[in-house]
């Protein structure tokens, strides 16, 4: 078997298209993935669809659900996935903490000639070696995937520059993990519990008008914007992508009854949610 106890595969995309594997469904999953894509398709991200074509290198991480439309005859490319556990030890710094894989992220590189060519051999290194029975051929693996990750970090508009770590940055940063955290809604009886400013300055032990101040300051919203925009992102994706009734996704949204989920919902969007829905 190629898998690491769980923690590491690689696939090319003619293989599932020749067993047909079907498109996945839309849902968070509890790995990372990084795809060479060779093709046109459209990728549904959260409440974004967002067209490719030619080649393409995308990267996924476990919060953030997605799927795409059937393959079209032709398309190729591959795929690793992998956890977290996989990298222990072997990258300075946390995937978590790569914008590549931070939540609700869509990190998506059209690739030059000349890129594709520095990126399909990593590929096929990675393929080669999983097939292969070297002693460290997973220390090889690290190696290859890493560099698929720090290239497509170089590609970046805006390169990584590290954070500072002062006592606002650090709030922000788990106010925002806090928020995210709730948003694996898949099913009614996930529901989300912490939805205003003073459930999470209860979370984060820190006065209300503390949290709002550093919000405001380091994100430039308030705590309402913040929980507001998070909630449409999520309403938008159930809407779109889930079986859920709009009765059901107010409940799981946290609101009292329909009507003020949708009277929320109208007031961002000028839109009801039956009529999101079919658009």
């Amino acid at each position: 078997k190629n898998q690491k106890n769980g923690l590491f595969d690689v696939f090319t995309i003619e293989e599932n298209m020749k067993y047909n594997v079907k498109t996945p469904a839309y849902v968070r999953r509890d790995f990372y993935k990084i795809l060479l894509f060779e093709g046109e398709n459209i990728f549904h991200f959260g409440d974004e669809s967002i067209p490719v074509s030619g080649k393409t290198l995308l990267f996924f991480n476990p919060n953030t659900p997605y799927t795409y439309e059937t393959l079209a005859p032709g398309t190729k490319g591959y795929f690793c996935v992998f956890k977290e556990e996989f990298f222990k030890d072997s990258l300075r710094i946390h995937l978590t903490d790569l914008p590549l894989f931070k939540p609700f992220s869509k990190p998506i590189y059209p690739l030059s000639d000349d890129l594709f060519a520095e990126i399909h051999p990593l590929f096929v290194k990675i393929k080669n070696e999983i097939e292969g029975d070297y002693s460290y051929k997973y220390e090889l693996i690290k190696s290859y995937v890493s560099a698929l990750i720090f290239s497509a970090l170089k590609l970046s508009v805006s390169p990584a520059k590290p954070e500072s770590t002062n006592a606002a940055t650090r709030i922000t940063a788990v106010f925002m993990e806090v928020l995210d955290r709730q948003f694996s809604i898949e099913s009614i009886s996930q529901k989300i519990t912490c939805r205003s400013p003073a459930d999470f300055a209860d979370q984060l032990a820190i006065h209300i008008n503390y949290l709002n101040r550093v919000l405001k300051k380091t994100t430039g919203k308030t705590t309402t914007e913040l929980i507001n925009e998070r909630l449409l992102s999520e309403a938008k994706a159930l809407l779109k992508h889930s079986d859920l009734n709009i009765a059901e996704i107010s409940e799981a949204l946290g609101y009292r009854d329909q009507s003020h989920f949708s009277s929320f919902f109208k007031s961002q969007t000028q839109y009801a949610p039956s009529d999101f829905r079919k658009v």
